[in-house]
């Protein structure tokens, strides 16, 4: 299946660049990549979503990617909802929204801090309000390792995400690392703004509790049939962050998919898709 291209003026003369696969006549879903990747982390699943019968968009969040890079270094988590929610207001109609870590984060906090639902139904892939620190400080430092000086061949940046996730096959075909990646300078370097990394990682203690705080309170007020995918190896939401979030928000449903880590849909895309098509069917049917 060929995707189309999009792109989005999510504020004046800034851009967001995006594919559609399937017919846009469908029912609209939108795949929210983590920090640090593009929309090409979704592309086996969208596939197999617009096969299905929806309609899936995924987009380059701001400073990812082919998307523009913000000249104020507006990248905490109200710059991608203002970008999500003017997307939206572009379809024209409640879309679904699959969301991973931070595009978890973005669905969250669009739909639990709006007067009315803003999704038809949502799905959080392991991401939670709250989360396992070493975690987030492994992602950070996988992160920085490679910023300055890239990688001299698409093999060395194969073989750092390898060491980075072990659980994933050794057969991994380097080349499907070039979307990820900018060559430039005879390097290749990963397609997403060095500025967005300061701004995450200058965060204050003080603001991360209030932080957590907040999507706590988004969370509770979701108006949207919720389900989070945890991966069953994730670092990020361990068992106990998972159950601490369900005893908070009782209304929202769980999924464990085993032998995955943080990345759950690179890590088993197979029983990763196969659980979000099984919750849209219920509750957001393509037909």
């Amino acid at each position: 299946m060929l995707s189309h291209s999009l792109r989005f003026e999510t504020e004046p003369h800034f851009f967001l660049t995006g594919e559609g696969w399937g017919n846009p006549s469908n029912p609209p879903l939108i795949l929210l990549h983590g920090g640090g990747q593009t929309r090409h982390s979704w592309g086996d699943t969208a596939q197999k979503l617009a096969k299905k019968g929806w309609y899936a968009i995924t987009y380059d969040a701001r400073g990812h990617g082919e998307s523009d890079w913000s000249t104020d270094s507006n990248y905490l988590v109200d710059g991608l909802v203002a970008d999500l929610k003017a997307i939206i207001k572009q379809l024209g109609t409640k879309p679904a929204l699959i969301g991973a870590s931070m595009g978890g984060l973005t669905a969250m906090v669009l739909d639990g801090e709006s007067e009315q639902a803003t999704a038809a139904a949502i799905v959080l892939v392991d991401i939670a309000p709250k989360a396992e620190q070493k975690g987030i400080e492994r992602i950070f430092a996988f992160m920085s390792s490679h910023l300055e000086n890239g990688f001299a061949t698409l093999e060395e940046a194969a073989a750092a995400v390898s060491a980075y996730l072990p659980q994933r096959s050794k057969s991994y075909d380097p080349s499907r690392l070039e979307k990820n990646l900018r060559f430039r300078n005879g390097r290749y370097y990963w397609h997403w703004d060095p500025l967005m990394l300061k701004v995450w990682k200058d965060t204050t203690p003080d603001q991360q509790i209030a932080y957590e705080e907040r999507l706590f309170t988004a969370a509770q007020h979701l108006k949207t049939p919720t389900m989070i995918v945890r991966g069953g190896m994730s670092d990020v939401v361990s068992e106990r962050v998972m159950a601490e979030f369900l005893d908070a928000v009782p209304h929202v449903r769980s999924t464990t998919v085993s032998g995955a880590g943080h990345m759950v849909a690179g890590d088993s895309n197979h029983a990763f898709t196969n659980a979000v098509i099984a919750f849209l069917e219920e509750v957001y049917p393509s037909n």
